[in-house]
This record gives C-alpha cells, structure tokens and sequence, in this order.
C-alpha cells in the first residue's frame, strides 16, 4: 500500500467560514500549509484581507455576512466565479451569548442559532453544485462543521442557545451525511475543546490552571490540534468517515 498520499490535500479546493481568527483560522492556516487553495472569509473585508495576507499565497480572502441568506449567496457567486469545484468547506463561524436565565433575550437566542445553525445548512445547500463537481467515489468532498464540547457536556457558562445550537449541528452533521454520502460528499463534525481564541480568552494564571485542571490531557489545544483534525478529515485519509462527530478537546468530554 501506498500511503505517500494518504494525508494531502495539496490542489485541493477549501472553504472556511470566520477564517481570520480563531479556529477558523488555525483550520485554514493547516490546510493552506498543506497545499490547499483556502478561501477565508469573514464579515471585516480589512480584517479577512490581513489574515488572508499574514497566511500566505493559498489563502484568499474575501468579505462576506453568513449571518443571513442574502450574504451566503453573495459569498457562493463570488467561489463560484472564481471555481469550478469546491472541494473542502468548514462551517466555522459562530458566535455565542452568555447571559442569566432571568435576562436572556429573544435577540440573544436567535442571533446564535441562526449563524451557528442556519448559516451552515444554508451555506451547504448553496454550495451543493460546486461540492458534487469536487467530489468522487474515491476521493469525496469533505464538509466539516464545527461543533463543540459544550455539546457533549454542559460547563459552568450561561450560554443557552450556544449549547443549543452545537447540539444540533452535530445531529445535522449526522442527517446531512447520511442523505449526502450517495452524491460523494462526506459530513463529520469536529467537537474542539478550550482553544485560546476571541471567543475563549484566558485572562490571566490562575485561569490558566483552572482550566488546565479541568482537561486529562493537562494543556488547552493547540493550531496543530485543530488543523490536524481538519486534514485528516479533508484527505483520502478520512474519505470513508462520514457522520462522526470528532472530539478534540483532551479528553475535557470524558
């Protein structure tokens, strides 16, 4: 057997939406360092430009609002413009509301589960053309969605419609793939743990160690975690999982 290829992504066509920071970004820097053409995106057209730039010639950015379904089609004409077939896309960008019970508002619920999980089912169904043209028996298009391990155990943070949301992609993730596996095309999900990110920031040491605390593995995740992950589910390597929700977290779930 020939493995010199198992784990390339190299040629390969990707997606990443909320590309320019965070896990986002750290999913994109590891697929353009393996040789992908990756397209970032994210709503700061001067933002997305400067990651774009800080990564690299594979990685392009562009300006775009996944929030709504106005924005997703704008965003899929400009990779449709642009591309003949897409071949990766990460359904990264998300947000979350951290609020008491007694106060969370309707605002905060619905702005979270319509970008954490509208966006992404929408998104798919806009690029489903490109991902078909991508994809073969052999080597399929790969959609990785991510999810959280606030889905698979709750945490001390009030953030109702956050875990809510997560929860559900990861069932999406698992009713997309068993609906899109016949037209070669592969949905998993990727649960990340404590990544350092604008999202989950550590203020100071004695956080540090609490969280630490919290995680077997002794340590929070790092870009080469995340973009692992992501490689691995992109590649010829991952091309017969489909359906699963991959935690990455350092055993946090446990």
């Amino acid at each position: 057997m020939d493995i010199s290829g198992l784990f390339s992504v190299r040629d390969r066509v990707a997606l990443v939406t909320g590309g320019s920071a965070g896990i986002g970004r750290m999913i994109a820097s590891g697929l353009a360092g393996a040789g992908a053409r990756v397209y970032i995106c994210a709503r700061n057209a001067e933002k997305v430009a400067a990651a774009a730039a800080e990564m690299g010639g594979n990685v392009i950015g562009l300006a775009a609002d996944v929030s709504t379904v106005e924005g997703i089609a704008k965003l899929v004409e400009q990779i449709a413009a642009r591309e003949p077939a897409l071949h990766i896309l990460v359904n990264n960008a998300g947000t979350l509301s951290d609020a008491p019970i007694d106060d969370f508002s309707e605002d905060q619920w619905d702005s979270v589960i319509d970008l954490n999980l509208k966006s992404p089912f929408f998104l798919l169904q806009k690029l489903l053309p490109l991902l078909r043209a991508g994809g073969s028996p052999e080597r399929p298009s790969s959609v990785i969605n991510i999810g959280s391990v606030g889905a698979l155990k709750i945490g001390p943070r009030e953030v109702y419609s956050y875990q809510a949301s997560k929860s559900a992609i990861h069932w999406l993730t698992k009713s997309l793939a068993k609906k899109l596996a016949p037209r070669n095309i592969t949905v998993n999900a990727i649960a990340p743990g404590f990544f350092e990110s604008d999202m989950t920031v550590i203020t100071d040491d004695a956080m540090r160690k609490m969280v630490e605390s919290m995680v077997p593995r002794g340590r929070t995740g790092t870009p080469e975690d995340m973009a692992g992950a992501a490689i691995y589910l992109a590649s010829r390597a991952g091309a017969y999982v489909t359906g699963s929700v991959i935690a990455v977290e350092g055993g946090l779930s446990i």
